[in-house]
């Protein structure tokens, strides 16, 4: 039977060389996006390259808790699943709210790809040696460390919202390394750098995404920004195709894969139990996995 791989966020960048990545070594790849148009380039793309079935597309805004559901409900009727690669990420640099009430960039840096993984565990472990990857980011360093609530205290900041949500998916990502331990599902979280993609294309390069005490340095901050995310989505990838598929971290868990392909220490607060437990209180009072009807 073909290893199924679904990649979130797949049809461009990070997401597309991943994809790309793991159809070349025999996955049959579902990609998920939110534009079909988008979807069908990308499938084009990928099966230029498979060595196993084609690629598919499936249209989802993973912004919805919802579109989440369905989508998990979907992809688990299909049976075993291999891989699944959270990919899904977005920076913003106004304050935005989706449409459960969510503010956008926890609802779609951490709550989706928490919400999916919980919902599809099961496929996971009926495949018998699954892998979980949620893609991380360096901007966790900046990230306020309080989860009492969605949003953090203080005005908003695109940079350090979008970094604090990736802390609260890192966190999540290696308390349930711990809690699959065992069960043939390994989980790992992957950090691909910096590279050119549409998140960090000019419109998020305005001092307004930091802090107000980070904007006298914002041109500094700038250029080093830009040096450092100028490299190529496909180098980027390596670290999450590595993470998903590599024999080299057969029977591992818990790992965090850095730029450089290969595994590094963990950023310390995210693995500290006491942001897991606050995480995982707030994430399942947003993101039931199930509806009790009253």
């Amino acid at each position: 039977m073909d290893e199924r791989a679904v990649v979130t966020a797949g049809t461009g960048g990070i997401g597309l060389e991943t994809a790309m990545g793991l159809a070349a070594i025999g996955h049959a790849v579902t990609v998920v996006g939110r534009n079909a148009e988008r979807g069908a380039r990308a499938v084009e793309r990928i099966d230029a390259v498979t060595t196993g079935p084609g690629a598919r597309f499936i249209a989802a805004d993973l912004a919805s808790l919802d579109a989440v559901r369905a989508l998990a409900t979907r992809l688990a009727g299909e049976g075993p699943l291999n891989v699944l690669v959270n990919n899904v990420g977005a920076m913003f640099a106004d304050r935005q709210q989706t449409e459960d009430g969510i503010e956008a960039s926890f609802a779609v840096n951490h709550l989706s790809p928490y919400l999916l993984t919980e919902l599809l565990l099961e496929p996971l472990q009926a495949a018998g040696r699954g892998r979980i990857v949620s893609v991380t980011s360096g901007s966790i360093r900046v990230a306020k460390r309080s989860f009492d609530a969605v949003e953090p205290p203080g005005g908003y900041y695109g940079f350090h919202w979008y970094g604090r949500a990736k802390l609260a998916n890192l966190a999540y990502t290696l308390d349930l390394a711990e809690r699959l331990r065992g069960t043939g599902v390994s989980v790992f979280a992957a950090d691909p750098g910096g590279a050119a993609t549409d998140m960090t294309n000019g419109t998020m390069l305005s001092s307004r995404i930091v802090s107000p005490g980070l904007r006298l340095l914002w041109p500094l901050l700038r250029r080093t920004f830009e040096y450092a995310t100028s490299g190529s989505a496909a180098v980027a990838a390596r670290s999450s195709i590595l993470a998903a598929a590599d024999v080299s971290l057969d029977g591992r868990t818990g790992l965090v894969i850095g730029p450089r392909a290969r595994p590094v220490r963990p950023f310390a607060p995210a693995a500290d139990p006491r942001t897991a437990k606050a995480v995982l209180r707030l994430s399942r009072q947003l993101a039931p996995t199930a509806i009790t009807i009253t």
